[in-house]
């Protein structure tokens, strides 16, 4: 009987620390592509497992086609363009907690073919790897949810940087939560100046070009409540100003401050403040 063992050597292993898989999205061309120029305070890979476009990118453009990887580092602007005879179908992993190192490309027609950087962002064919098995290994665990789902993911996130770290020519960079917080007070400014207008979730990552569900959780870890938390919090601070110093009705502080109703006005106040609006203007008084 033939018997093969393989040992582990004692080599330092990488620490993925602050790494964190955000999302994973699947695209396909079907007519109705919006190619709009926009960035993100966190990277993107870009695989593009079947057809052949354009990438654009800040005055940019340079072809894509299958087993191409784009690295997009932190607000980078960015878009992409297919062919409409070879419809471009991708994966893309949204990364929060780097950005990637890139280093000069030589210029022999290989390596230009096969390793192109274009300022912030890296292209390089994925062919002769793995990646595409470990993106389909991500993709069944991520849609069907079984129990440590996420734990499986990010854990293929960390085998798939491996696999790019492998090319020489890349190397990874902590990313800085600065930008990141320039965004939510971007958010946070906005909120303060339009309260009274019918804001949604939708609005807010239109405006910040960022993922909903990735700006929600950006400006929660960064503010400490949720968007429209914070948004209710600030119509029942500008309500306290108004029941203290106008004559106004109840129904119309509600209406001025951007309430669908009064009913839902005195509830969101009464939650906040543990009174309803008739109660704090009536203390208020007395005081």
């Amino acid at each position: 009987m033939g018997n093969t063992r393989h040992c582990i050597e004692d080599n330092q292993i990488l620490n993925f620390d602050g790494l964190k898989l955000l999302y994973v999205s699947t695209s396909k061309y079907e007519g109705d592509w919006q190619s709009i120029l926009h960035s993100h305070p966190f990277s993107e890979l870009f695989y593009v497992v079947w057809g052949n476009g354009s990438f654009i990118t800040e005055g940019m453009e340079f072809p894509v086609s299958k087993n191409d990887m784009v690295i997009i580092n932190p607000n980078v602007q960015h878009t992409e363009k297919s062919l409409q005879t070879e419809p471009l179908e991708y994966i893309v992993l949204g990364i929060e907690g780097l950005s990637f190192s890139f280093e000069t490309m030589t210029t022999t027609q290989e390596s230009v073919h096969m390793h192109t950087a274009f300022g912030e962002v890296y292209r390089y064919n994925t062919q002769n790897s793995n990646i595409y098995a470990y993106l389909n290994i991500m993709l069944e665990e991520i849609s069907k949810k079984e129990e440590n789902y996420e734990t499986v993911c990010q854990n293929l996130l960390e085998v798939i940087m491996i696999c790019m770290l492998r090319n020489n020519n890349l190397s990874i960079v902590q990313s800085s939560n600065i930008l990141l917080n320039r965004e939510c007070v971007q958010i946070k400014n906005f909120l303060d100046a339009n309260y009274a207008e019918n804001i949604t979730l939708d609005m807010l990552a239109e405006r910040s070009h960022m993922n909903k569900y990735y700006m929600v959780h950006a400006f929660t870890k960064y503010i400490g409540i949720s968007p429209i938390t914070y948004l209710i919090q600030k119509r029942i601070q500008e309500g306290k100003s108004l029941l203290e110093s106008t004559s106004y009705s109840i129904s119309e502080i509600s209406t001025i401050l951007g309430f669908s109703s009064q009913s839902y006005f005195s509830q969101a106040f009464k939650k906040v403040t543990g009174k309803t609006p008739n109660q704090y203007r009536n203390e208020f008084k007395n005081r």
